[in-house]
C-alpha cells in the first residue's frame, strides 16, 4: 500500500510542479518498470521476460490504468486523486468477484459500504468539489487497476507476469503519449520522479502485488487498497503542502473503519 501511495505522490509532485507532462510522466514510468523487472528476470532465470503469462486483457489494463492516472493528477490532488481511484477500484473487484462466484460475509459487506461511503462523502456538491475531468479519468484507472488485480489473482509466477506486462504496455503508452503531446517540455528532476515511479513503487510494487493476491479474497483486496488514500493524503500534506479539508478527514475516518471491520475476525 504505500507502493501505491507513492506512486500517487510522485506523479502528483511531478504535475504540480511543472517538472513533466503527464504522457511524458506515463511514457517513462512505464518504460522504466519495463527496463528494471526485464533486469530482475535476467538475473534470477538468466533469461528475458517469459510471455506465457501475459494476457492482452491484463496489458490493455494495466495501460490504462498508468495512462489514466498520470492525466488525472493535473487536476487531482494526491489524496482526493487517490480516494477516487481505490474507490472505483473497490466496485470493480467487487463486480468482478461476484461474477466470479466468490461470496463476502456480511462483515466485510458492512466494512465495504462503510469505506465506500468515505467516496459517497468526497462526491457531495460543495465549494472544494474536485475536477469532473479529473474524477473521471481516475476513475477509467481505477476500472483498469481493478481489472489488472483480477487478472493477477491467477498468475503463478509474479515477477514474469509483471514484467510481461510492463514490456507489452510499452508501445501502448508511446502510441498514446505521442497521439497527446504535453503542452510542458520534461525537466531532469521531472524524469527522475517519473523513473522512480517506474522502477520502485510500480515495477517493484507491482510485482510483490501480484505475489500476495493469489493468497487475498478480491474482495479483501479490494477493501485493503482504500487505506492508500489515507497514506497519500498524508504525504500530501507533509511534501507537497495540499492539506485536505474536514470532508476528506471524515472520509478518511469512514474508509479506515471499513477495512478495520472488514479484515477483523473474531478470536
Amino acid at each position: 500500500m504505500l507502493a501505491f501511495a507513492g506512486n500517487s505522490l510522485l506523479n502528483r509532485a511531478a504535475l504540480a510542479g511543472d517538472l513533466i507532462g503527464p504522457s511524458g510522466f506515463a511514457m517513462i514510468r512505464v518504460i522504466a518498470g519495463a527496463v528494471v523487472l526485464a533486469l530482475l528476470v535476467w538475473r534470477r532465470d538468466r533469461r528475458w521476460a517469459d510471455l506465457a503469462e501475459v494476457s492482452w486483457k491484463s496489458t490493455g489494463a494495466l495501460a490504462l490504468y498508468v495512462l489514466g492516472f498520470s492525466h488525472a493528477y493535473i487536476w487531482l490532488d494526491a489524496g482526493i486523486g487517490a480516494l477516487f481511484l481505490f474507490g472505483g477500484v473497490q466496485i470493480t473487484m467487487f463486480a468482478g468477484a461476484l461474477i466470479g462466484g466468490e461470496r463476502p460475509s456480511p462483515q466485510r459487506w458492512a466494512g465495504a459500504a462503510l469505506a465506500f461511503g468515505g467516496l459517497v462523502l468526497l462526491l457531495a456538491p460543495s465549494t472544494n468539489a474536485p475536477s469532473l475531468l479529473g474524477a473521471g479519468l481516475m476513475l477509467a484507472a481505477a476500472f483498469g487497476w481493478g481489472m489488472y488485480s483480477l487478472y493477477g489473482r491467477q498468475v503463478k509466477r509474479p515477477l514474469q507476469a509483471t514484467a510481461g506486462n510492463f514490456l507489452l504496455a510499452v508501445p501502448i503508452a508511446l502510441i498514446v503519449g505521442w497521439s497527446v503531446p504535453d503542452a510542458m517540455p520534461a525537466t531532469s528532476p521531472g524524469v527522475i520522479l517519473a523513473v522512480l515511479s517506474g522502477a520502485v513503487t510500480s515495477g517493484l510494487g507491482y510485482a510483490l502485488w501480484y505475489t500476495i493476491l493469489p493468497r487475498l479474497a478480491a474482495t479483501l483486496a479490494a477493501v485493503a487498497q482504500l487505506t492508500v488514500p489515507v497514506i497519500a493524503a498524508a504525504g500530501g500534506a507533509l511534501l507537497l503542502a495540499e492539506f485536505p479539508g474536514f470532508s476528506f478527514l471524515i472520509a478518511s475516518v469512514l474508509v479506515l473503519g471499513g477495512v478495520a471491520l472488514s479484515v477483523w475476525r473474531k478470536t
